[in-house]
């Protein structure tokens, strides 16, 4: 099986920072792309960042600037580091990853549980 853990979360004031992480464990062979997600209640989950194996990365505009993805490949692990925080960030932070199992021959997509972020004003 393959699990994805992300810690980090919580409550900051607007222009503070927090570093978000997601860890990648079981049976993985190979991952490829990792992303955070980000969703508010009634709302659907919008894509923030993408990092790629290479390390190429890509950001939303609304965090462009603020925001820097990135991942340790020896760790199986992906950050998300935010700084000059707005209220309107406030969410709970999803990571996603493209893995490829041990036991499987395609790679598949997996999710964390999600961490709160709060950003009050």
């Amino acid at each position: 099986q393959v699990q994805l853990v992300e810690s980090g979360g919580g409550l900051v004031q607007a222009g503070g920072s927090l570093r978000l992480s997601c860890a990648a464990s079981g049976s993985i062979f190979s991952i490829d792309i990792m992303r955070w997600y980000r969703q508010t209640p009634g709302k659907q989950r919008v894509l923030v960042a993408t990092i790629t194996s290479d390390g190429s990365t890509n950001y939303s505009d609304s965090v462009k600037g603020r925001f820097t993805i990135s991942r340790d490949k020896a760790e199986n692990t992906v950050y998300l580091q935010m700084n000059s925080l707005k209220s309107e960030d406030t969410a709970v932070y999803y990571c996603n990853a493209r893995i490829l199992p041990n036991y499987s021959s395609t790679y598949r997509d997996y999710w964390g549980q999600g961490t709160q972020v709060t950003v009050s004003s």
